[in-house]
């Protein structure tokens, strides 16, 4: 199986749940357009979580779904977090991303974790800087390009 995007999801604040739309124009070294962890001053611009991840949470019995967690991109098919730092992925046609994190230190338990109960994003999620934007659309394929020689 080839590795996809399954939900696109944005948020107008910061940690809080993130609603899924059908499509969203990713902006060069900043992130997706409308959501609010998008920004040039950072290199965390979009985030990533798999699916995988998400059922593994389901399977505890919580009540959880696509951009709960607050990701922007949810994958299927990839095991981000055995990306290195500097990978490059294609989704899409146009859209280069560079793994710039994976995970993320938690100082204090945000909204997501009460209300889902536990959060998966700080262990399993990715960010990436954009390299070049474009539109991402749910079904987009993911791939996995060489790593860059730094960020």
């Amino acid at each position: 199986m080839s590795a996809k995007v399954v939900s696109i999801n944005i948020s107008e604040k910061k940690g809080m749940r993130k609603k899924p739309v059908a499509e969203a124009e990713i902006r060069t070294n900043y992130g997706i357009e409308g959501d609010a962890h998008s920004s040039s001053e950072w290199h965390r611009q979009v985030s990533l979580l798999a699916v995988e991840s998400i059922k593994k949470m389901q399977d505890m019995g919580l009540d959880v779904k696509a951009g709960d967690f607050a990701e922007n991109i949810t994958t299927e098919g990839i095991d981000l977090v055995s990306l290195p730092i500097g990978t490059r992925l294609q989704i899409g046609q146009d859209i280069i991303g560079e793994v710039s994190q994976i995970g993320k230190e938690c100082h204090t338990r945000c909204a997501i974790y009460y209300q889902a109960g536990d959060c998966v994003m700080p262990k399993e999620g990715i960010f990436i800087k954009v390299i070049n934007g474009g539109t991402v659309r749910n079904g987009d394929k993911v791939t996995v390009m060489a790593a860059s020689s730094g960020l």
